[in-house]
């Protein structure tokens, strides 16, 4: 117990604050990491398949299904009869969202029934035999639709209101009105919806899911089986991609295979084919936003009023939440001095549309620089000069539209970097010579900033649990309530455990999400995971550290204040002794070495009501800059260069934090350019595969792509490691890329006609664009 042990402190490498590689990328690249489809199915597993709706909107006159029970290898039928529960697997307290139809179906894919059989594609034939009658109704397909039948809403609106907008639009020199039309985006993960459901003794029943959030998978199915959630256990290992899309819309396939588990007494497992994945589930929210903006004649914005209107769809889902935060992402990183902004969820006959990353974030900030661009061109300046002079102080000029004050402003200082550092005046300069000379080739370029707001703003969310057990040999366990996608949660959060223990990463073993384990936990999302988990897992070791620290003192007799902890182990007075020795020793004198950890964030708070409060934790910043060129006769592109600088506070894994970044940067490009969601006028989605739905490709990636991370940037708040959360503000980095593009368009005008492009920007918008923009010179 005396001797020096042969690792000394100095020996360890950091945990933190330095690259590490993702836990499970050597099994993403050799293909041994494990998902749902991947798992050995118990013995007797049957296949579960959703039968869907082929209308936007009918009453159920009659359901035949004759044919789907006498298909082969059919076991039975679930339908709305078969819940012993409720039927609802909606998030909100609104309680509108039917596992199935009850009598009336709401959009073309809503699920009707599912069919449980011995193998997959047994389920799957039979559930296209199903003959059903319809009586169609009235629908409504997209935003202007809604509106034009009413304009009826899926949840209620939210207004933002600071300032006397009136005074301000008397007191501009000048004022712009407008319109634009932002689309949706797929999350096309790379695992579909999935569930595997293996009943148990009594009521239990255990669930593998491809979720972000597994307590509420746990609440649902519990809801739906009627049954208290301790009988239901929710696990999962990874996901293959989420981005949103597996916070809710996993609780449909989750509580079916849990159904059919409880009725058959047989695991079942639930895989829908990527269309119907497609068809049957939400998507980021389209928006229309009409705008009314006055202004000086520096570019100074005096007032802003505005309506978000979103395609919610037929239940209300997190449509909520969704346009709540883009009214609060509305002033991107600029000061309004009087604002009033309103949201329009409405109802539409067409899938819920819910969470994706931003959150609504991403669409608030499309429209604010909608009307930047707009001010840019009347005045005949660029973009970036009105942003500049439109941007937050940091002592004054200071205060959100929904009063929170912004109190670590860092934009400027990240703008003038990038500005330098891609040396955009020289570059911008060479765009405008180049376009006077080429004839059908137009380049453009532009430079856009982002601030985020970081926490859940439903104020209870923002809490996080772990649960930490140290073994006799030293090797520590780690669980908590944060899901892994591919985003590199789990490492963080075991670096952050490892350099708590000051032992190397590889002590850790980062265990599955499970409710068994972690309870009432939050969804993985809004960019919190690190934030959250990674302080609960510190204080769960801060209480096993306390508990070791006075067996140290004891056993070594010294005073506690001599025993300190250092790299690998404790230096008690004169000794060090070494982790897994202290563990051993403790053991034996019959300390506990496992500890439940809790975090919850402060000094948030946000009264929707009244629309004022402080929502966020902290802010995020970044800035993009982006260089296009078009094809003037066909309307094809490309994104030649792209700069980036991103804040993610002192950054706990630089590698993980800039591969969040670069791929952020390329998702939100193709949700702003090449993808695009098209319903028919039946109400039918017709991109629902990748031969019509087109995200980013590999040679989509711009030949120059220069990422990097503003290391300076310290977080002021008391985050795990002063770090920020970097999972969703890199997706409005791409912003630039519109206002590239947007410049490309306007150059055939000579830059003297806004080009309003709506997104996403296909090329067939850009040629449309350019065409527009030709005539309206030609009226000049």
């Amino acid at each position: 117990m005396n001797k020096q042990s042969p690792m000394a402190p100095a020996e360890l490498a950091p945990r933190v604050h330095v690259s590490h590689p993702h836990d499970s990328g050597p099994k993403h690249v050799a293909g041994t990491a494990e998902y749902i489809d991947d798992m050995v199915e118990p013995e007797g597993t049957v296949h579960a398949y959703l039968g869907l709706s082929e209308r936007a909107h009918a009453e159920i006159v009659s359901m035949d299904l004759d044919a789907v029970r006498n298909a082969p290898g059919v076991i039975g039928v679930l339908a709305e009869e078969d819940i012993p529960g409720v039927n609802d697997v909606s998030p909100s307290h609104l309680h509108d969202e039917p596992i199935f139809a009850p009598g009336v179906v709401q959009f073309y894919g809503q699920p009707m029934f599912a069919v449980v059989a011995e193998t997959r594609d047994a389920a799957r034939r039979a559930a296209r035999l199903a003959k059903v009658e319809y009586r169609d109704l009235p629908f409504a397909l997209d935003i202007d639709a809604a509106i034009a039948a009413g304009g009826k809403l899926v949840t209620p609106p939210l207004k933002l209101e600071r300032g006397d907008v009136a005074a301000g639009m008397a007191k501009a020199q000048r004022r712009v009105k407008g319109r634009i039309a932002i689309g949706g985006q797929d999350h096309f993960y790379l695992e579909g919806q999935i569930s595997l459901a293996i009943p148990g003794e009594d009521e239990d029943v255990t669930l593998y899911a491809s979720s972000q959030h597994p307590s509420e998978i746990q609440s649902m199915v519990g809801a739906v089986l009627g049954i208290p959630q301790h009988s239901v256990t929710v696990n999962v290992r990874r996901m293959g991609g989420g981005f949103g899309g597996k916070e809710t819309q996993g609780n449909l396939f989750a509580c079916v295979a849990a159904l059919a588990a409880k009725k058959w007494k047989r695991a079942v497992k639930i895989r829908p084919d990527r269309d119907d994945d497609m068809i049957a589930t939400g998507k980021r929210h389209d928006f229309v936003v009409s705008y009314d903006v006055g202004y000086n004649d520096d570019g100074m914005i005096e007032a802003v009023t505005a309506t978000y209107a979103a395609r919610g769809g037929f239940s209300s889902d997190l449509t909520g939440p969704v346009s709540d935060r883009a009214l609060f992402h509305c002033d991107n990183s600029y000061f309004y001095p009087a604002v009033k902004v309103n949201s329009l969820p409405l109802y539409t006959n067409t899938v819920s549309n819910t969470a994706f990353r931003g959150f609504g974030g991403p669409q608030g900030m499309v429209a604010c620089e909608r009307w930047i661009e707009d001010i840019a061109y009347d005045l005949g300046k660029d973009p970036l000069e009105i942003r500049k002079a439109n941007f937050y102080g940091t002592t004054d000029r200071n205060v959100t539209p929904y009063h929170q004050t912004v109190t670590d402003n860092i934009i400027h200082r990240v703008v003038d970097e990038l500005e330098a550092s891609s040396d955009y005046q020289r570059r911008r300069a060479a765009v405008i010579a180049f376009n006077k000379t080429s004839k059908v080739i137009k380049k453009g370029i532009a430079l856009t900033p982002v601030k985020f707001g970081i926490s859940f703003t439903a104020t209870w969310y923002n809490q996080g649990g772990a649960l930490v057990h140290v073994y006799r040999d030293g090797s520590i366990h780690l669980s908590h309530g944060g899901t892994e996608m591919g985003q590199g949660l789990y490492i963080k959060v075991a670096q952050v455990l490892a350099d708590a223990f000051g032992v190397d990463v590889e002590r850790v073993k980062i265990n599955a999400t499970t409710t068994g384990k972690v309870p009432n936990t939050s969804a993985t999302a809004a960019s919190s995971g690190t934030d959250l988990n990674g302080m609960a897992a510190l204080d769960a070791a801060r209480q096993i550290k306390e508990r070791l620290l006075a067996h140290a003192a004891q056993m070594y007799e010294v005073t506690p204040a001599e025993v300190i902890w250092v790299g690998g182990g404790v230096q008690a007075g004169k000794q060090f002794i070494e982790f897994g020795e202290l563990v051993a020793s403790a053991y034996m004198s019959r300390v506990q070495l496992s500890a439940a950890g809790f975090y919850k964030t402060p000094n948030i708070h946000w009264d929707r009501a009244a629309g004022k409060g402080t929502p966020f934790f902290y802010f995020a910043y970044g800035a993009s800059a982006s260089e296009v060129s078009i094809d003037t006769l066909t309307g094809e592109y490309t994104v030649d260069r792209v700069d980036i600088l991103h804040d993610a506070g002192k950054s706990l894994n630089p590698a993980i934090d800039l591969g969040q970044i670069e791929g952020g940067f390329i998702q939100g490009m193709g949700w702003l350019t090449t993808e695009e969601l098209v319903w028919d006028a039946k109400g039918q989605l017709r991109t629902h595969a990748p031969s019509t739905y087109k995200i980013p490709l590999a040679s989509d990636v711009p030949p120059i792509f220069n990422v990097k991370l503003a290391e300076w940037s310290v977080n002021p708040e008391e985050t795990v490691g002063r770090s920020k959360a970097v999972g969703e503000p890199p997706i409005m980095l791409a912003l630039s890329v519109v206002e590239a593009l947007s410049m490309a368009v306007a150059s055939v005008a000579d830059y003297k006609v806004a080009p309003r492009l709506d997104t996403p920007i296909t090329p067939e918008r850009v040629l449309m664009g350019v065409e527009r923009l030709r005539r309206e010179a030609g009226k000049r």
